[in-house]
């Protein structure tokens, strides 16, 4: 596409977007009695307009049925998750008996290692990405030493070459093939939070694999955002938070996937609770854990109805959308605009104001454009949210920009752009 840099053109795309109706579907954060433009979904996704009618739903639930709720009314709350399962498929190319809506993230990821990550005398080390989000580096690093292992020796980051921000699948591929009989699992983010890369997920299963490892990611930036297949590329286990691009609220359910093909291992450990037992007998309360078929055979705690509501609501708008296909095209449209002006506000300035750090091609990268100010950063920043555009800041000096599909629209990127220019040159 050729792009332009006036508001006419934006608001054309606007309207000829056949999801613009979708942004209807959203409440705004305001200030000063204007809306903000909101560019922070890889963080916090808006709340859906249904959001307070379906908690109120379940609320009356829990008030006309009480106990009985688990069994009677419209969504019985005892099988309520399966109507998720159904949705959240989609959204992450997997079967409804691999995916389980389920606790939090963090504490999915460290219930899937305990399956997982099974580490043995020459192979116990896990491979991760450098810079990976700090949750998933704690989690990690207290796995191995849950096991004995000190992270020095288990953990094995791989970095960015010098001067450069993002890496090189080559560069990923090689030190799983270098290093891999000593690789018990690969654990990488579905994407970087911190640059918005994008990994090549499908890659790095097959290298994995090939070296003799398991392995698994993080989606907590992909799943919602771009188009992952996780039962066709043969991962092994995946989780993902879905208060971000999947705007389910604060502390959102997490979601699990484990491949089908696990489902009669009998050799996996896991930590087991009454909500994972068999789902036709857990009411006789006997000894002895026989798990659920499926991913649902990980739960633990029993199933959390009112945050399940609220993800329910939001899958639901991504149905109205086609799931991600339609929200995929048009998210690669509205990142590559931002990079269009981005440019151009530098072309004005005369200088690099503003570099890109995200890559530049949109099949490396999701909703997100992270950018480092050449001076001034948190100033800059600071300016934007004072005029009603709110992204984020990460430390040390990267603001990032996420103009998700389902509700942000062309004109609110030239308005951001716009805002850049006008900044810079302060």
């Amino acid at each position: 596409m050729n792009f332009e840099n006036t508001l006419a053109f934006a608001q054309g795309l606007d309207q000829a977007d056949p999801l613009r109706d979708l942004r209807n579907e959203f409440l705004f954060p305001q200030q000063n009695g204007k809306p903000f433009i909101y560019l922070c979904g890889n963080s916090l996704g808006l709340q859906p307009k249904v959001a307070r009618e379906v908690l109120d739903r379940q609320l009356n639930n829990w008030q006309n049925l009480a106990v009985e709720g688990w069994f009677e009314g419209e969504t019985p709350w005892m099988y309520y998750h399966k109507a998720l399962k159904e949705l959240m498929a989609p959204i992450v190319g997997a079967r409804p008996a691999e995916v389980c809506p389920m606790n939090t993230l963090t504490v999915n990821l460290h219930l899937l290692m305990v399956s997982f990550y099974k580490p043995k005398a020459k192979r116990f080390k896990i491979m991760m990405e450098a810079g990976a989000f700090p949750s998933d580096q704690y989690a990690i690093e207290s796995q191995v030493r849950f096991h004995g292992y000190d992270p020095k020796d288990a953990i094995i980051e791989v970095s960015p070459r010098p001067g450069e921000y993002t890496l090189r699948t080559e560069d990923i591929l090689e030190q799983i093939s270098l290093q891999g009989d000593q690789i018990a699992l690969v654990l990488f983010g579905g994407i970087n939070y911190f640059t918005g890369q994008w990994f090549d997920m499908e890659a790095i299963t097959r290298a994995g694999h090939q070296a003799g490892a398991v392995v698994g990611f993080d989606l907590a930036h992909a799943a919602g955002n771009v188009p992952v297949q996780l039962h066709d590329w043969d991962v092994d286990f995946a989780c993902w938070c879905s208060y971000k691009y999947q705007n389910s609220g604060p502390g959102g359910i997490s979601g699990i996937f484990v491949h089908e093909r696990h489902f009669g291992d009998q050799t996996l450990s896991r930590f087991a609770g009454w909500w994972g037992y068999q789902e036709s007998q857990r009411f006789k309360m006997e000894k002895g854990f026989v798990p659920e078929a499926g991913a649902d055979g990980w739960q633990v705690s029993c199933t959390q109805v009112m945050p399940m509501a609220l993800y329910h609501a939001a899958l639901q708008i991504f149905e109205k959308a086609g799931f991600i296909g339609p929200l995929r095209k048009k998210s690669k449209a509205l990142t590559a605009y931002l990079f269009y002006l981005i440019n151009e506000v530098n072309n004005e300035l005369c200088e690099m104001q503003y570099q890109v750090i995200t890559p530049s091609s949109a099949e490396d990268r999701g909703a997100q454009v992270s950018i480092i100010a050449k001076a001034n950063g948190k100033y800059i920043f600071e300016q934007l949210v004072a005029n009603n555009v709110l992204g984020d800041w990460r430390e040390p000096n990267v603001i990032r920009l996420s103009p998700v599909p389902s509700y942000n629209s062309f004109e609110d990127v030239f308005r951001t752009a716009e805002l850049l220019l006008q900044i810079g040159r302060k």
